[in-house]
């Protein structure tokens, strides 16, 4: 330990740290659930967008997965430019073009519009998790970051429960020759617009910036955080290529375990709706409402499952239960009627926002502490490719065949292969595993540098918070 590190006084550090949560996290927290309703709202229009755009299910389901193309796209370059124009600009740029491409979405006159319009919402997004990873990095040290990761994510739990009741009942507003869905969009799209004003008057991007830290609080995280960097780029400079991380049995496991885990999560995401419109004469609020509940289930089903893994040690075991969870409940959903499918909805959701949880500690168990930051990106996106197969699928199959029990049983049977494979994924490092930097450019949707080190849970570390 170097005389600077011991010159930091733990308690000004401490201080410091519990300062920057209280400033930033709540906000933080709000705009993840600002950026998850605008990203999911479109479930809730559907038979809206049908009825006055001849947006057909094939259509809808196309554009649902574009979004996750754009984003995909747009990442690494808007990666590259939030470290040279710095997180407070770079996160104000995306909440005003995200939130001004939500409020075009009222304007969508057909597929070719809806479907110009979801990608540049996702490219308009791109770079939101990343640079809120990228703040962390800048304002907590290493010790910190990961218990602000939880608490941020947090956001898309709350943002699964609250967007299907907030989206309800906007559906009902009307004026001005604009239909409900026009509302919807507008009003969600210009929250994200009022919170990029606050976002750049609220925000610092360095801790010597903020005059609400004393001069030795600032002092003691940028140190601090200056010393943790370099020791990072001593231990290497070198950064793996995706194709050497792929080219890792393990690795390849992992994805397609969590791509398995998020094809599922989105499926439900985006079509659940309209399950739920087949029970009865529901109005729109009341969709939104029963939107809500297998999320608030899968919630607490989530703690239960991360208590019982911590109690009962066996990671695979776990997330192969929840995996078999999942496959039940996709498959049961397909054997009797709307309301029986909804309950089997509920049923699977336990499984697949546990096994979205439970997951992580695997990987993190078995990488090298010195490239898991850079797997854990990876994973993360190929995982969230599921949001573009998943709706599109279903859409198709709808379009096709008139009924998404083709791609429910599709899910069951993807569920029930990765409930398998995930025995076969190690939990412990093994001694070959090549040695790589994972420099901190590609900050991805998981926990990046230091805080994807840490062997913590996280509540719900799913791409659908991505």
């Amino acid at each position: 330990m170097t005389d600077t590190t011991r010159s930091i006084d733990p308690a000004t550090l401490a201080r410091a740290a519990a300062k920057v949560k209280r400033h930033v996290l709540p906000l933080f927290v709000v705009m993840f659930i600002v950026n998850y309703i605008d990203r999911v709202n479109i479930g809730f229009v559907r038979s809206h967008m049908e009825t006055d755009l001849g947006i057909g299910a094939a259509a809808y389901g196309l554009g649902a997965g574009l979004f996750f193309i754009g984003y995909a796209l747009f990442e690494v370059p808007s990666n590259i430019l939030l470290q040279r124009y710095g997180a407070r600009a770079w996160l104000a740029r995306i909440m005003l073009t995200w939130g001004a491409a939500a409020m075009a979405m009222a304007f969508v006159k057909g597929e070719t519009s809806f479907y110009v319009l979801r990608f540049i919402l996702g490219a308009a997004e791109a770079g939101f998790f990343p640079g809120i990873i990228y703040y962390f990095t800048q304002w907590l040290p290493a010790s910190e970051r990961g218990k602000a990761m939880a608490v941020f994510l947090s956001g898309s739990a709350l943002a699964s429960v609250i967007s299907g009741p907030v989206s309800g009942a906007l559906l009902q507003v009307s004026g001005l020759a604009l239909h409900g869905w026009q509302w919807m969009f507008l009003i969600e799209g210009f929250a994200s617009i009022v919170l990029c004003g606050f976002v750049w008057f609220w925000l610092q991007s360095y801790p010597n910036q903020a005059k609400w830290l004393s001069r030795d609080e600032q002092q003691a995280l940028v140190e601090t955080i200056a010393l943790e960097q370099l020791e990072r780029e001593a231990e290497h400079s070198v950064r793996p290529s995706m194709f050497k991380l792929l080219a890792d049995r393990q690795i390849a496991l992992f994805c397609f375990i969590y791509f398995s885990v998020a094809l599922t999560i989105y499926g439900a995401t985006f079509w659940l709706p309209s399950m739920i419109r087949k029970m009865g004469t529901l109005g729109d609020f009341e969709v939104g409402l029963f939107n809500s509940i297998p999320w608030l289930i899968s919630i607490v089903a989530m703690y239960g499952f991360a208590a019982l893994a911590a109690r009962f040690k066996h990671q695979q075991a776990w997330v192969s239960l929840t995996l078999v969870i999942a496959a039940v409940g996709m498959f049961m959903s397909t054997t009797g009627g709307p309301v029986f499918a909804f309950v089997a909805i509920c049923f699977a959701a336990v499984g697949f926002k546990a096994a979205s949880a439970l997951f992580w500690p695997i990987p993190q168990g078995y990488l090298d502490a010195r490239i898991a930051a850079a797997v854990i990106a990876l994973i993360n996106s190929i995982g969230n490719l599921g949001g573009f197969v998943a709706p599109t699928a279903f859409g198709f199959l709808e379009q096709t065949t008139g009924s998404i029990e083709g791609g429910l049983y599709g899910l069951a049977i993807t569920s029930l292969v990765a409930a398998a494979v995930v025995f076969f994924a190690r939990t412990k490092p093994r001694g070959d595993l090549p040695v790589h930097a994972a420099a901190p450019g590609r900050a991805g949707e998981p926990p990046a540098s230091s805080s994807a080190h840490c062997q913590t849970f996280d509540p719900d570390l799913s791409g659908a918070a991505s």
